[in-house]
C-alpha cells in the first residue's frame, strides 16, 4: 500500500489536531487529548496547557490546571529521550518500564561516576553509600514537610548541597550543586514528581511531592519488553502510518528494541510517499480519497514543542522547506502555524498579551483570516498575559519583539 503525504497529512487534522468542541466525546476533555497524543512535551511549562487549547476550543486553562494538581489523572514525567511528559495516570506504568527506567539506569550511573571521580565540597569518600543517604534524606523531607522546592528540599536535606567544583577554566564548567541531578534521577526512577507549579500556569518552577501523591502505593513493576510493545503501539495509533525510524527517535530506543517491539504487534507495512517502507496498525483506518478531505480549511497554532511538530523524526511531508526559522540549534521547535495538516508560520505571544504571527507561505485570503482568527481565540484564553519560550528560534525572536 502506498500512503501519499496528503493522506497522512488528513489523518494527522482528524486523529491529533481537530478533537472538537467540549462535550460528551472523549477526546474532547483535557485528559482524551492526552489520550490521542500518547503524551504532551512538558519542557516547556506552558506548551501543556496550550497544546490543549489549540485542539478543544471550548477548553481553558483553568481545566487543565484542574486534571493536573485536581484530579490528578495527568502526570509529569522524565522519559523518553531523557525529555519531560505529561502523560496519563494508567499510562505511567508503561511509560516508566518503557522508556523512565532505562533513563534512570544512565542517570544514576553517570551521577555514581561523577560522585567517584570529581572532586566535591565537601569531599566524597564512597559515591554508592553517600548516594544512598542523599536519597533517603530527600525522601524523609518530602515524607514530613512536603511538597517542596528544590531550594526547599536543599534547606531540608543539607546533603543536597554538596557541590561539583570546575575542573577545568571553560566557562560552562562551574561549581554546581547536586540537587538538580540528583532530583531528576530520583523522578526518572519514579520516586517523586514535579507537582504544582509556584508560580503562574506558565511557571516552569515546580514543587516536588512524593509519586505516592499521584500513584498510591507507587508506580506498579512491569516487564520493560512488554512496556515497550504496549508504548510502541500506543505510540502508532496516535502517529502513524510512519517510520520505524520515527519509532526509535521519538521512544529513544536502540534499533533491536524498535524492531522487537513493532514484531510484537499486529502491522502492515506500507510505502509512504518520499519516505520508502513504514508500519501502519492493521487496525488503523486510512484516508481512502487521494486529497485532504475533511482537513482542507483547518487552522491550528500548536506551541513550542508540541508533541504533534515533535512526533516525527521524519518531517518534511508537513515542515516543508522551514526548518531554519522554526527550531533553535538543539532542534527544538517553536510555536508554529498549520493549514491543512502542514506547517505554514510561526506565532508568538508578546509580553503585552499579544497574539502575533507570520506566515512564510501564502495560503490565500481565507486561509490567512482564519489563522488570524485563531490567533484571537488563542490570546483571549491567556488573560492579557505574556508566554515565554525556553527555546527561542530565530522566527520566535523577531515575532515577540
Amino acid at each position: 500500500m502506498r500512503i501519499s503525504d496528503d493522506q497522512r497529512r488528513a489523518r494527522l487534522v482528524a486523529h491529533q489536531l481537530d478533537l472538537g468542541a467540549g462535550g460528551p466525546a472523549p477526546e474532547s476533555t483535557v485528559e482524551g487529548v492526552v489520550d490521542r497524543l500518547v503524551a504532551l512535551h512538558a519542557t516547556d511549562a506552558p506548551s501543556v496547557y496550550l497544546s490543549v487549547l489549540a485542539r478543544v476550543p471550548e477548553l481553558r486553562i483553568e481545566d487543565v490546571a484542574a486534571a493536573m494538581y485536581d484530579r490528578r489523572t495527568l502526570v509529569r514525567v522524565l522519559a523518553m529521550r531523557r525529555t519531560l511528559f505529561v502523560v496519563a495516570r494508567d499510562m505511567v506504568p508503561v511509560v516508566h518500564a518503557g522508556a523512565s527506567a532505562a533513563v534512570g539506569r544512565r542517570l544514576r550511573a553517570r551521577l555514581l561516576k561523577e560522585l567517584a571521580t570529581l572532586p566535591t565540597d565537601p569531599p566524597v569518600e564512597d559515591a554508592e553509600t553517600f548516594l544512598a543517604a542523599a536519597e533517603e534524606q530527600v525522601h524523609d523531607a518530602l515524607a514530613q514537610h512536603g511538597p517542596l522546592t528544590g531550594a526547599q528540599l536543599s534547606a531540608r536535606a543539607p546533603v543536597l548541597r554538596t557541590a561539583f567544583l570546575p575542573t577545568t577554566t571553560k566557562s560552562w564548567d562551574v561549581r554546581r550543586s547536586l540537587t538538580s541531578p540528583l532530583l531528576s534521577l530520583l523522578s526518572a526512577e519514579g520516586r517523586i514528581v514535579r507537582g504544582e507549579p509556584t508560580g503562574g500556569w506558565a511557571s516552569n518552577r515546580f514543587l516536588w511531592r512524593p509519586v505516592e501523591d499521584w500513584l498510591p502505593g507507587g508506580i506498579p513493576e512491569l516487564d520493560e519488553a512488554e512496556a515497550r510493545v504496549r508504548l510502541a503501539q500506543a505510540w502508532l495509533e496516535a502517529f502513524g502510518p510512519a517510520t520505524l525510524a520515527d519509532l526509535q527517535w521519538w521512544t529513544g530506543w536502540n534499533l533491536g528494541q524498535t524492531r522487537a517491539a513493532v514484531a510484537a504487534l499486529d502491522v502492515r507495512e506500507v510505502e509512504l510517499e518520499g519516505l520508502g517502507a513504514g508500519v501502519v496498525l492493521g487496525s488503523t483506518v486510512l484516508p481512502s480519497a487521494p486529497g485532504l478531505g475533511s482537513a482542507a480549511g483547518h487552522v491550528a497554532l500548536l506551541p513550542s514543542l508540541d508533541p504533534t511538530a515533535m512526533g516525527w523524526k521524519h518531517r518534511d511531508w508537513y515542515l516543508g522547506p522551514h526548518r531554519e526559522q522554526l527550531f533553535d540549534s538543539a532542534g527544538n521547535i517553536g510555536a508554529t502555524v498549520w493549514w491543512e495538516g502542514r506547517i505554514v508560520g510561526a506565532w508568538a505571544v508578546r509580553p503585552d498579551g499579544e497574539v502575533v504571527s507570520r506566515l512564510l507561505e501564502d495560503i490565500g485570503t481565507d486561509g490567512a483570516a482564519a489563522v488570524e482568527a485563531e490567533a484571537a481565540r488563542i490570546g483571549s484564553l491567556l488573560g492579557g498575559g505574556g508566554v515565554t519560550a525556553s527555546f527561542p528560534t530565530p522566527l520566535y525572536r523577531e515575532l515577540r519583539g
